[in-house]
């Protein structure tokens, strides 16, 4: 693990069982298949990927709001996978999420005030008054009046609702937040203007992201580090510039190149992937991107041996054919 980082995930595994019966017994569905990643005090590291991919998964893991099948997760030292109920409460008050949907996230029968400040009476950090005091602070810390904090979510736009989900989760004064995809439900006017809140909520607090994405144009804004994952596991990992300007694992080629091109005298040779993912119930004995990738057809390997994330160049790769890329 990388030494003084804040949290450190390795080999994390989560599996879901689906169907099954009386004679039959269940399928399981690979979500997290061996994830390790690391993230450092103020610094974001984006996590990217098709949908499917796991992504959601494992920022709910770390957080333990899914319980992992295998694997370690330690904040800050401490295991959060071994936490009693006790250090777990305290753990949740530094570790916080904003999720993806601005209007399923939100309680539509509390009002804005009641969300934000429930955090804050769950640990205890004011009481009386000072609640709203601290509500209207957050409130206006995002972008919103301090009369926000009567009303209804509905009552919202999406941007403003969004808004109102990282006053909720700021409003324990985190260490580490995790971003699943916040932006993505929002109109593309929108989005700048949450993500350069966010920006700015870091620098000022000096917080850790976690920034799960399917955007790379999104990630090349927000990101320091950038961390692929395919089928439940990191293929590609760098700092933001190496893995966009260098990238060596397929996959990310092929993501990279569907990012639309602002310069319309630029011209981007589309990757189109063939073939199908891998099913989520059948994980196969070599690489689970060799069905989909042009290697395998030259390199049997690509079949029958899963390639081990590795350090080729200045970034970590899981693939047998990196250094040709």
């Amino acid at each position: 693990m990388t030494s003084g980082a804040l949290l450190e995930v390795a080999d994390l595994v989560k599996h879901f069982p689906q169907g099954g019966g009386l004679f039959r017994s269940p399928r399981v569905v690979h979500a997290l298949n061996g994830l390790s990643l690391t993230v450092a005090p103020k610094e974001t590291l984006a996590l990217v990927g098709e949908s499917g991919s796991g992504k959601t998964t494992a920022g709910r893991a770390l957080l333990r709001l899914l319980d992992p099948d295998a694997g370690t997760v330690r904040f800050d030292g401490v295991d959060v996978l071994a936490a009693d109920r006790k250090t777990l409460k305290g753990l949740r008050r530094r570790m916080q999420i904003v999720f993806q949907d601005p209007y399923g996230s939100l309680d539509p029968r509390m009002t804005v005030g009641a969300s934000v400040a429930e955090g804050i009476e769950i640990h205890r950090l004011a009481q009386g008054p000072e609640i709203r005091a601290r509500v209207e602070r957050l409130l206006g810390e995002v972008g919103l009046e301090p009369a926000a904090a009567d009303k209804y979510p509905h009552q919202f736009s999406g941007g403003q609702r969004q808004r109102i989900g990282i006053a909720r989760a700021l409003a324990v004064d985190p260490e580490f937040v995790v971003l699943d995809e916040p932006v993505s439900a929002l109109d593309v006017s929108v989005q700048a203007q949450v993500l350069n809140l966010l920006l700015d909520l870091q620098r000022d607090r000096g917080l850790s992201y976690l920034f799960i994405a399917h955007d790379l144009a999104v990630v090349r804004q927000m990101a320091h580090r950038i961390a692929v994952m395919y089928y439940g596991r990191i293929v590609e990992q760098g700092s933001r510039d190496d893995v966009l300007e260098r990238p060596r694992h397929p996959y990310t080629r092929a993501l990279l190149s569907a990012v639309p091109e602002p310069d319309p005298e630029t011209q981007r040779v589309r990757i189109v992937l063939p073939g199908d993912p891998p099913s989520p119930t059948t994980p196969p004995p070599g690489c689970p991107f060799a069905s989909r990738c042009y290697h395998s057809a030259r390199d049997r390997r690509c079949d029958t041996e899963r390639p081990e994330l590795r350090s080729v160049g200045a970034t970590l790769v899981a693939c047998h054919h990196a250094e040709t890329a």
